[in-house]
């Protein structure tokens, strides 16, 4: 029988390594038996933003060569692709694919997605998204790779394998889908509806270097020396949530996964291959949300529902300014979907009204001036 979720050490991206990580990490699961020669096979990496790979905000270029390599070897044409915050267009995201060392993939067999195009999807099973806009080139797969980096995340605590299906939503149309959603319940709920509708045949995560910290792009680097590897995104986010000391209802996408019986309650209940306990990483900096409390607080009496209000308001983050890195760039105050931040003397100013605290401005702040800032009762609570 299939375990639910892989691992395997990988101690640096030498090529040599990183293909013996993936051909270890996939054994247990078949490895690519299933791939068929004719087979055109996406892998929606994570690209989130125009950063170089020892930045460790995204898939890191020598495992996508070493996936490319071992596709193609069984006949397979490979597409790697994402769709980053900002323009979809063949520009912008042709400087993010330069920055991030993509055109490796092209000489290791592979080519980069170059198909800028749109589509609707609707989505009747879904939840809570039964509609949504979508980058087309996906439509084009026979299977669909997901093949994420380990990273915290200011809005969901985490991205991995079920927040990097987000990426299938076009850059400029991102801002949307947080203000539809600005409850992270529902935003969770529309991530897994998102992995639902596009299925990745297998999620496989970059765990060698990942972020830790201000994530997901303005982080700090934290060797942690695997890949994980599973059929199951939210599986695989189980996992990946334990090595860096995560609880599951600390994660927003796994509290989705669970109310629809996608995962078990306790990582304890995944059958692994491997050993994953010599990977935790106990000190892992960690962004504390809160969300998991804004679960409990959702009851059926006026009382509970008025009490999980007031615990959310006195624990939940929000983001806020370090000037001292502020350049006055003015992107938070362009992507903000809820429009909550105007300029005043070349400095971004929230309204705390309007801010639907989805992190945009801090996932994208190129300077790493927007951070996620707990209350003071929450940070009392930690003593």
């Amino acid at each position: 029988m299939k375990p639910d979720v892989s691992i395997v050490s990988c101690p640096d991206y030498t090529p040599e390594h990183a293909r013996r990580a993936l051909e270890q990490v996939l054994a247990p699961l078949g490895g690519l038996e299933w791939v068929k020669p004719g087979m055109h096979i996406v892998i929606k990496a994570n690209l989130v933003a125009g950063l170089q790979p020892e930045r460790c905000a995204t898939t890191h270029p020598a495992l996508l060569c070493a996936l490319v390599r071992l596709l193609v070897q069984r006949g397979a044409a490979v597409t790697v692709g994402d769709s980053p915050g900002g323009l979809f267009n063949a520009r912008f995201v042709g400087k993010v694919y330069a920055a991030a060392g993509m055109s490796a993939v092209e000489k290791a067999g592979g080519r980069l997605n170059q198909d800028f195009s749109e589509a609707d999807a609707r989505n009747p099973r879904g939840k809570v998204c039964r509609s949504f806009r979508y980058t087309a080139y996906l439509d084009g797969a026979d299977a669909i790779i997901d093949f994420c980096k380990l990273k915290t995340h200011g809005m969901m605590a985490m991205s991995c394998g079920a927040k990097n299906l987000f990426g299938a939503i076009p850059g400029t149309v991102k801002p949307e889908y947080h203000f539809r959603y600005p409850d992270p319940r529902d935003f969770a709920r529309m991530i897994v509806d998102l992995d639902e509708y596009f299925a990745p045949r297998l999620t496989i995560v970059d765990a060698v270097d990942c972020m830790e910290g201000n994530g997901p792009t303005s982080g700090t680097p934290r060797h942690m020396g695997a890949v994980v590897a599973g059929e199951s995104p939210h599986k695989v986010d189980l996992l990946c949530a334990h090595l860096i000391g995560l609880r599951r209802e600390e994660v927003p996408t796994l509290e989705a996964a669970l109310e629809r019986g996608l995962i078990p309650a306790q990582v304890s209940q995944l059958s692994v291959a491997g050993n994953p306990e010599p990977f935790v990483l106990p000190d892992f900096q960690r962004i504390t949300t809160g969300n998991s409390l804004l679960f409990q607080g959702d009851g059926t009496s006026r009382l509970k529902r008025l009490r999980g209000k007031l615990i959310g308001w006195l624990l939940t983050q929000r983001p806020a300014l370090t000037a001292s890195k502020c350049v006055g760039c003015t992107l938070c105050a362009q992507i903000c979907p809820a429009k909550a931040i105007t300029m005043k003397k070349g400095k971004p100013g929230i309204d705390r009204d309007r801010c639907i605290r989805c992190f945009c401005c801090q996932e994208f702040c190129p300077q790493g001036a927007m951070t996620v800032r707990r209350t003071p009762v929450a940070r009392l609570l930690d003593r």
